[in-house]
């Protein structure tokens, strides 16, 4: 038996932070053929795309049309609920910090308002990053070296005024696991909306009474039940399914 290493003291932090919420999950299945399509002609172009970057695109959009749900709660005796004008996306980020593999999260402001090519360059950003080193995880590494109540303190200091919840926490996350075999999974990212990225996969899809085989994604959503009821949740999920089964960013264009 030993302590648990510094490098998980943020996620413990974070983990006791959202012992408040009320989850429900929801999930579906996206045909991602649009996507795909604008992928490999991206690519041929010379400009790699990450499914990633696809969803973060389209959710962004979805959620500023639904400010019910891009939102966050405070309070339990006179609880109070911030709307957000612009979408700030939550992402976790495998990393290494210490020789210890932890899971780290950045938060990309205003993707409501950019197009595709700018969403994968804050993407291509923060994937590249040093934990060890960056400016961006300073507080992270703080929360390392702090004794465990202080650090609690100081991290219930930063995420919890709804003032300034949206630039720390974001106003939504996305949790993406499809680069390995995994179809589908939930996650409480800290926010009224969490997405689950699962991987595409070759599945059956009906069209016109025809079965055929198509890149297909499992998409999950969690949501607090404080903020937001199942049907508004609902509506979130399936205008997501919808534009990336849609998707038209004007093939080989930044979208």
């Amino acid at each position: 038996m030993v302590p648990i290493a510094p490098e998980r003291r943020h996620t413990l932090h974070f983990l006791r932070e959202i012992r408040s919420f009320s989850p429900v999950f929801l999930d579906t299945e996206v045909d991602m053929t649009r996507v795909m399509q604008h992928r490999a002609v991206a690519r041929e172009s010379g400009q790699p795309y990450s499914v990633l970057s696809y969803v973060l695109h389209v959710s962004s959009r979805v959620l500023v049309a639904h400010p019910e749900a891009n939102a966050a709660i405070k309070g339990r005796l006179r609880p109070q609920i911030a709307r957000y004008a612009a979408a700030n996306a939550k992402v976790t980020l495998d990393k290494t910090m210490g020789g210890r593999r932890v899971v780290l999260s950045a938060v990309l402001p205003g993707l409501d308002s950019q197009g595709l090519l700018d969403i994968q360059k804050q993407l291509d950003h923060v994937k590249d990053m040093d934990p060890q080193k960056a400016p961006e995880f300073g507080g992270v590494r703080l929360l390392h070296r702090l004794p465990g109540p202080v650090g609690r303190a100081l991290f219930r200091r930063t995420v919890r005024p709804l003032e300034t919840r949206a630039r720390f926490m974001g106003t939504f996350a996305v949790t993406s696991l499809g680069h390995r075999p995994v179809d589908g999974f939930h996650s409480v990212g800290g926010t009224t909306i969490t997405l689950g990225v699962g991987r595409a996969a070759d599945r059956p899809v009906v069209r016109g009474g025809q079965v055929d085989i198509a890149k297909v994604m499992r998409l999950s959503l969690a949501f607090d039940h404080r903020v937001i009821d199942g049907a508004e949740a609902a509506d979130v999920l399936t205008d997501i399914k919808d534009g990336l089964e849609t998707f038209d960013g004007g093939l080989g264009t930044d979208g």
